[in-house]
């Protein structure tokens, strides 16, 4: 058995010890992140070589060692609050934390047996981490948690970023970033080849490669020990992810690659508090300088801020859903921004039935940003159809790397894209023919579905039923926004 393995078995036979006391799989992993955190500081501060103090001496892990029963309890209550304060990596991780194991007995099993007979800094990180983002998965795929709207398949993640290709050069930043998966396997691709690359590109790797942004706590501290396990950032240094709502405001960085699943729903997390002091709904429309249409769409929005915050020459992998390709208003002000001002090269028809969240259809789209030109950036769009004859469900028939071979080889990363041959999935349509279509719609399908034609090769029941789930959802997501504005203006 792997260690890995072994370590998530062993992290696993905790969590279903706690789950009879109500400790949800969130739950416990935040709990793990704290203590790995102060365990992982305390080697760190313990060793031979250049001993390392991160975390004062008041908080540290042997306190949690030396005390007992309710003294335990009230220790770890200490240390929390104690470590909420602290700046840098420290306080993301600790901030607003709280002990959720009400019983001092199996929160003494959980640091003695399960976390202090492990070395968790030692050389083999990636296994600690491998263990770790494995646990995060299983708290996805936790229908109670609600994690799973933080979490992109992993094999869809390596797809995007083996064609964007990002070096320890570039800056990357991933500003919904949920749990960091996006910017743990851009990590791994730049790091592949670590024996070719300097001492100043392996710091800038380990400390200015990856930045985060995250509006929930809980996540962002996930996210935060995830890349900290994983050998990115340092656990006393500046935290590389900040939580804030990231379409507040242009932060002002600008960055040479972004990787993002923004959150679908179309509601902005944003409760806006006006100058009589009546807060408004959550769907309040955002308005930025830097933001070409007023939308309350978040997807939309979200889009406009990916736009802003890539540097000249800087590429993008984003997934967003159908509505964004063929919503008129300002969804069509944004695609016309994206044809003329960007290379919107390459469009990802996703399958349904790979995310958590229910009911999504959706598209990675990738663009590059240009200077100010006369004549428009986008020459030809490229779209692959990966979704029609594709039925694919998070059990029985995961999406695998490998079903994304076709669209990664059509691709042709680090080639010129006037080599792109087409093929039956994989087209591409000229700039002059997109802008001619009906409110610049890019929702573009060539490919028959079979299960029309052929009742012979209908998918299984179980596929239409969760298909029919899917497209239900959807249009009822869409009636609730409808609703909601409606609700809205004839209450003003």
């Amino acid at each position: 058995m792997t260690d890995s393995r072994r370590l998530v078995d062993k992290l696993d036979s905790f969590r279903n010890l706690l789950r009879d006391d109500g400790v949800g799989v969130l739950d416990y992993i935040e709990q793990l992140t704290y203590l790995l955190f102060l365990k992982m500081a305390h080697e760190r501060a313990t060793r031979k070589l250049k001993p390392q103090q991160i975390v004062p001496q008041e908080y540290s892990w042997q306190r949690l060692l030396d005390a007992e029963g309710a003294a335990l309890e009230a220790e770890y209550a200490r240390i929390l609050v104690g470590l909420a304060g602290q700046p840098g990596t420290l306080g993301v991780i600790f901030r607003k934390a709280q002990n959720r194991i009400q019983d001092p007995a199996k929160l003494k099993r959980l640091i003695v047996d399960l976390i202090d007979k492990e070395q968790w800094s030692a050389s083999g990180t990636d296994i600690k981490g491998d263990a770790y983002e494995q646990l995060l998965a299983k708290g996805a795929s936790d229908k109670g948690s609600g994690a799973g709207q933080y979490f992109t398949p992993r094999d869809l993640i390596q797809a995007i970023v083996d064609v964007i290709q990002p070096t320890a050069d570039d800056s990357v930043i991933d500003p919904a970033c949920g749990t960091g998966g996006f910017l743990l396997v851009a990590h791994d691709y730049a790091s592949s080849h670590a024996e070719r690359l300097t001492p100043i590109q392996r710091d800038r790797l380990r400390d200015h490669f990856a930045h985060g942004t995250e509006l929930v706590d809980g996540t962002a501290r996930l996210a935060a020990m995830n890349l900290l396990l994983h050998g990115i950032g340092t656990p006393d240094g500046d935290s590389l992810i900040d939580v804030r709502d990231a379409l507040i405001a242009d932060p002002g960085e600008r960055y040479s690659v972004v990787l993002s699943n923004p959150p679908f729903g179309r509601k902005s997390s944003m409760t806006m508090v006006g100058a009589d002091g009546r807060e408004s709904k959550e769907d309040t429309e955002i308005e930025r300088a830097d933001f070409v249409t007023t939308t309350s769409n978040k997807q939309l929005n979200f889009l406009q801020h990916i736009m802003t915050i890539l540097d000249i020459n800087g590429r993008a992998a984003v997934v967003l859903p159908d509505n964004v390709l063929f919503e008129g208003g300002a969804g069509e002000v944004l695609r016309r921004k994206l044809l003329n001002d960007f290379d919107l090269h390459t469009i990802l028809r996703l399958p349904t039935g790979i995310f958590y969240a229910q009911g999504v259809k959706a598209n990675v789209l990738f663009f590059d940003k240009k200077p100010a030109s006369e004549t428009p950036w986008t020459r030809k769009l490229w779209v692959y159809d990966l979704r029609t004859n594709q039925h694919f469900t998070l059990k029985q028939n995961p999406l695998r790397r490998a079903h994304l071979n076709e669209f990664v080889e059509s691709y042709l990363a680090g080639s010129s894209r006037d080599a792109r041959l087409e093929s039956e999935r994989w087209k591409s349509f000229e700039y002059d023919e997109l802008i001619a279509r009906d409110k610049v719609n890019l929702d573009i399908t060539w490919l028959r579905d079979d299960s029309l034609d052929d009742l012979d090769s209908l998918p299984a029941p179980d596929v239409i039923a969760r298909e029919i789930v899917e497209d239900l959802t959807a249009a009822l997501a869409e009636f609730e926004a409808v609703a909601a504005a409606l609700e809205t203006s004839s209450a003003d």
